[in-house]
């Protein structure tokens, strides 16, 4: 995995806490969005919002929040580059038409495993230069700019003019600049300027930026989305009565995959072979012709762990693998290193480190598409072990891993033109009918978790990793 420019946070226990996020997917043209009734303040504003990753923006921008005023240079916005540096856009119109003030950050935000916090705060009525825009990364002031332009005295920008604006969370619109990842409290403050202090805190303990529930002003057109309603997640929880409308947006998009418990996901830094495409919240892996696969976001040296999977067909291993790269982007699975994993073509269990080779274990019954598979490891026995499911019954058990004991292991796949959907508990794109969870009453699963296995997330290993 790359080094990181500017790191996002973990979460940490303690504290007020997040239940729910909101999953976005720039493919399936999913986003939220509001029209104005009337026009107020726009001089004075402030935007807050936690956001994960889960595709990096490589060959375009992608728009986390948008307002619209009518023409393209009266826009104001706010999202990710294809370089992975926050975007501000602030233009304006009545008066402004055609003025934008555009502001690119140094620092790369480029963590898919980590949660980003952003606040912007505009004051065009401040006689100095300075205090008329400032942001937050992470409870930190941006101060190193690749581009800086600040408003100029008293300019009105884009939001909450006269001619309807629609502001949006999610995308810019239904050709350009989708948002793909997971928003969480999303804070729009209408005549107020707010600092990041309102909204975040360092934990004591760690050091890590953490959220804090926001109790100021909301203005006359300001909202708040927690997104605690599955049926209704663009209900304002705050401010006024004026919901955000849904695009694509349904209930089975609500997860809990927070800020203050970040749950594992595929990661696209972490991607073997181009043909591999990662989507739906980190959990969906797409592939065409060739070997090709990925690993997850989180990584365990001790502790007992579950995971799910949904089989799409033969050409597939599924399991742990350690840290090292491995060999899947070429060839065949025959060259996987590091592994231990279920090999649907032959049903059997993979065992293949980098000192001993290979030594396979039967499981019993069949595979086929549609099925669910559970990867239950306990790094806690000795010797240390792994037991996989099928639709929660077991098909091998405590199989011992071999040469891998004492590496760090993640989640893995590798596949042959294969499309499947992965379940770490946050949350998945295939239907959930049972919605058990761990034994600390995380993560939603088709199957229940085995008894003192955990989901694979930030709390779960605060307690036991």
């Amino acid at each position: 995995m790359s080094l990181l420019a500017l790191s996002g946070t973990n979460s940490v226990s303690g504290g007020y806490d997040i239940d729910n996020s909101c999953k976005f997917e720039d493919d399936n043209d999913e986003y939220l969005y509001r029209t104005n009734a009337s026009g107020t303040n726009r001089k004075t504003w402030t935007v807050s919002w936690w956001f994960k990753q889960t595709e990096l923006p490589s060959t375009r921008s992608s728009y986390v929040e948008h307002w619209q005023g009518g023409v393209y240079g009266e826009a104001t916005r706010a999202g990710i580059d294809s370089s992975d540096r926050l975007w501000i856009d602030i233009g304006g119109g009545d008066g402004n038409t055609g003025t934008l003030f555009r502001s690119l950050s140094t620092a790369k935000l480029r963590d898919t495993a980590a949660w980003y916090h952003v606040v912007i705060a505009c004051d065009s009525t401040q006689s100095t230069e300075a205090d008329r825009l400032k942001v937050w990364l992470n409870g930190v002031e941006a101060t190193s700019w690749d581009q800086h332009q600040i408003p100029t005295l008293n300019f009105q920008s884009a939001l909450q003019g006269t001619g309807g604006v629609v502001m949006k969370w999610g995308s810019y619109d239904a050709t350009y600049h989708g948002y793909s990842g997971y928003l969480a409290e999303c804070n729009y403050v209408d005549g107020v300027t707010a600092t990041q202090n309102d909204f975040g805190e360092f934990d004591d303990d760690s050091g890590i930026w953490k959220p804090k529930e926001y109790t100021g002003s909301y203005g006359t057109n300001g909202s708040y989305l927690d997104f605690e309603i599955a049926s209704d997640l663009g209900a304002n929880a705050k401010g006024n009565d004026t919901n955000f409308s849904l695009n694509n947006i349904t209930a089975a998009d609500q997860a809990t995959d927070t800020p203050t418990n970040n749950f594992c996901t595929w990661s696209p830094l972490w991607v073997y072979a181009t043909n591999r495409t990662i989507s739906e919240g980190g959990t969906k892996l797409t592939g065409s012709s060739a070997w090709g696969g990925c690993k997850g976001s989180i990584g365990v040296t001790n502790g007992k762990w579950y995971w799910e999977h949904k089989a799409s067909g033969n050409d597939t291993i599924v399991g742990w693998q350690t840290d090292g790269d491995g060999n899947i982007a070429s060839g065949n699975a025959h060259n996987v290193l590091d592994t231990i994993g279920l090999y649907q073509d032959g049903n059997y269990i993979w065992i293949k480190d980098s000192t001993s080779g290979r030594n396979d274990t039967s499981a019993s019954g069949t595979n086929a598409s549609g099925q669910i598979i559970g990867f239950a490891l306990d790094l806690d026995s000795s010797p240390q072990t792994a037991t996989f499911y099928r639709n929660g019954s077991a098909i091998a058990s405590d199989v011992n891993i071999d040469g891998l004991t004492g590496k760090t292991l993640f989640p893995f796949i590798a596949q042959y033109n294969q499309n499947t959907e992965a379940n770490f508990g946050g949350y998945t794109s295939f239907t959930i009918s049972s919605a058990a969870s761990d034994d600390n009453g995380y993560g939603t699963f088709e199957y229940a978790p085995p008894t003192s296995h955990f989901a694979l997330c930030t709390k779960n290993l605060a307690e036991y990793g």
